[in-house]
């Protein structure tokens, strides 16, 4: 009989373990991938750009439920240099953004315009936090 209560035991120990540790996973696999784009434009070929991200933008944002945010912002004194705050649901999100026809679409359009492309990877101080 003791024995019979030691599995017992042991078998709930072993799939509440499972459980934690599965969730924790999941979790960890679900966490936000949230980047900085810091580009810099040919300023020839600045207002083309700016069409193309903003198609681009606009398309992930309605296309893509794991695209939470894409917000673009130039540099008040320096127009050309551009900052891109990206928020995906995770990495599955972003892999899976960059493989999308709008986005190739974007890469292949503004490949010549782009002098310089920074991809900052980033730690939320507030996890979580929605956009408004």
């Amino acid at each position: 009989m003791k024995m019979k209560k030691m599995s017992v035991v042991y078998l709930i120990l072993i799939t509440v373990s499972q459980s934690f540790y599965g969730n924790m996973a999941l979790a960890q696999e679900k966490k936000q991938l949230v980047r900085l784009a810091k580009l810099v434009i040919d300023s020839s070929q600045l207002d083309p750009y700016k069409a193309a991200l903003k198609e681009e933008i606009e398309a992930s944002v309605r296309l893509e439920a794991g695209v939470l945010t894409l917000y673009a912002v130039a540099e008040k004194d320096k127009p050309t240099h551009i900052t891109i705050l990206e928020i995906y649901a995770d990495t599955a999100a972003y892999k899976a953004h960059i493989k999308t026809p709008h986005f190739l679409k974007y890469k292949t359009a503004t490949q010549s315009m782009v002098k310089s492309l920074e991809l900052v990877e980033t730690v939320p101080l507030i996890p979580g936090m929605k956009i408004k």
